[in-house]
């Protein structure tokens, strides 16, 4: 006879706890699911074309290349271990910092690009610029993302600092990319840009990043450091940097350079991210000084005194270069070292006192006169509407 539901119910075994060992074992059976799902979305989202790998074949002949990465001429260390580098890495993403961001919205001048006719340098903001000079374009590390690291939604731009996109570029003779970090090389912005760029300048390894993302191989000129590329009234001259290339683990993959541009009647020299070194006096010499000089002055730190300089390092770098003007960069966007967010522009403008050459200092966005001497600028980081 079946029992009955009351007999069911009161049997001693009705609710008899599950067996420890079977709870264990069902709990690495989930744990083991949930990690093989975390793995497999990594992966998935690892496939983005913005997390790309260089493929960049040995370079038997090239100086700069050895054990399988390439190296800077003095090769001095990225980072001086007093921190570990996951350590590093955390305060890289999330370090907290007093002052490093502005309280508000950063003051911008905004140049209408497209209506853009006489000789000038635009600041985008960081290490972006926008070059018209002797009737052809040029765009510099242009990144018009949020964002700047390989984890979205650390490194975010300051606010009002992201003022141009794609939609305001007008088409580009020649894109020149100086390195593949987050913050110089920007798959997004590449690819909004992608309809409206002509020739692509990059350090050696670096055009295959383009390649993978789908851009002809004769877009593309390459070269190691002291190459150029010549038209009939322009050159390009890839030259040296004192720097580390890399976008995610994996370092010196790539070249990292600076680039000179040298038409009939002008020579712009483009820093790009540099430590000091004796190659600034070594290109000032070369070509005999310069019009105008962008060099970076900030994202400096005592963990990495040789691959950013200081204001004052800058400083020293313009007068090594014999240029007639600078323009501080690689400051005033993101936030990848731990000084106030201002302060390598008071410094620059303090170092640059009695100097053989003007500093420039425009408002994002502002057009700076390639060929106007008289030109002045405001010191726009200590308005109120920035501090």
């Amino acid at each position: 006879t079946a029992p009955t539901a009351q007999a069911v119910f009161d049997s001693p075994g009705a609710y008899a706890p599950m067996p420890k060992g079977s709870k264990r074992k069902r709990g690495i059976r989930y744990l083991i699911i949930f990690i093989a799902l975390v793995a497999l979305f990594i992966f998935a989202w690892l496939q983005q074309p913005q997390y790309a790998s260089p493929v960049v074949p040995a370079q038997a002949n090239n100086p700069l290349y050895r054990d399988g990465q390439f190296h800077n001429a003095d090769d001095p260390p990225p980072v001086t271990r007093t921190q570990s580098r996951l350590t590093l890495w955390y305060r890289f993403l999330f370090g907290k910092d007093e002052g490093a961001q502005p309280e508000r919205t950063l003051p911008s001048q905004k140049t209408n690009l497209h209506q853009l006719t006489q000789n000038a340098v635009v600041w985008m903001g960081h290490s972006s610029y926008f070059i018209r000079l002797d009737g052809k374009n040029y765009l510099v590390d242009p990144v018009f993302s949020d964002y700047a690291s390989p984890v979205p939604r650390t490194n975010v731009a300051f606010n009002g600092s992201n003022i141009y996109h794609a939609d305001d570029i007008p088409q580009i003779d020649y894109l020149l990319i100086t390195h593949d970090h987050w913050d110089h090389l920007d798959y997004p912005t590449i690819n909004a840009l992608r309809d409206k760029i002509g020739q692509i300048i990059t350090p050696t390894g670096v055009r295959s990043y383009f390649e993978k993302w789908g851009f002809s191989r004769d877009k593309i000129v390459e070269g190691g450091w002291h190459s150029v590329m010549k038209t009939d009234a322009l050159e390009i001259h890839t030259l040296p940097a004192q720097h580390f290339s890399g976008r995610f683990f994996k370092r010196n993959q790539t070249l990292w350079a600076s680039y000179a541009i040298v038409t009939p009647n002008h020579r712009l020299y483009l820093g790009g991210d540099s430590g000091y070194g004796r190659h600034f006096r070594e290109i000032g010499a070369k070509f005999g000084g310069f019009d105008l000089a962008v060099l970076e002055c900030g994202q400096y730190d005592s963990q990495w005194p040789f691959i950013h300089m200081t204001p004052e390092q800058a400083a020293a770098a313009a007068t090594d270069l014999q240029t007639n003007a600078v323009l501080p960069s690689h400051n005033s966007k993101f936030k990848l070292a731990h000084h106030r967010w201002n302060e390598p522009l008071e410094r620059i403008t303090a170092a640059s006192a009695d100097k053989p050459w003007r500093l420039l200092t425009p408002k994002l966005g502002e057009t700076v006169e390639v060929d106007n001497n008289l030109q002045t600028f405001t010191q726009w980081w200590r308005d109120n509407n920035a501090q």
